[in-house]
């Protein structure tokens, strides 16, 4: 863990913001580089379910564009003279960061959590919970 590079998946949220925190102090105590994932959902498309008048992948590509723009601002932003990498997946966002995580070269995933409880943890995916219980690193779940 003290030579690989710390994971920070991000869903551009307030409460992902504050997990960086950790994931700077941390990189910079081991003083090891910061991957910054973030995930894209694939969109269902008229294919599927007729839900929408643009195709899937247009909608993918322009969400992937918004992204990486979102991805550009918070580089400008950070300050640290640790490493940084920036990786943007397509998919779901569990299975897209426990690959990442597991690829090999990560040593530690700092994710935030979103706090849900009661009926809302049930009726929403807890990403956090899945990575940290797939990944093959030590996971930092901030609240």
């Amino acid at each position: 863990m003290r030579t690989k590079t710390i994971l920070w998946p991000t869903d551009f949220s307030e409460t992902a913001s504050h997990a960086l925190q950790y994931a700077i102090e941390m990189a910079n105590m081991y003083q090891v580089g910061i991957r910054i994932v973030h995930v894209v959902n694939q969109p269902f498309g008229d294919e599927n379910y007729m839900i929408l008048a643009v195709t899937a992948e247009d909608l993918a590509n322009s969400m992937e564009q918004v992204a990486a723009e979102k991805m550009h601002s918070l580089l400008a932003k950070l300050t640290t003279s640790m490493p940084v990498e920036t990786v943007i997946r397509r998919g779901d966002a569990v299975t897209e960061i426990v690959a990442e995580a597991n690829s090999g070269d990560i040593g530690m995933v700092v994710i935030a959590s979103h706090g849900r409880t009661g009926l809302a943890h049930f009726l929403h995916e807890n990403v956090a919970e899945a990575v940290a219980n797939q990944a093959s690193c030590p996971v930092l779940v901030v609240k």
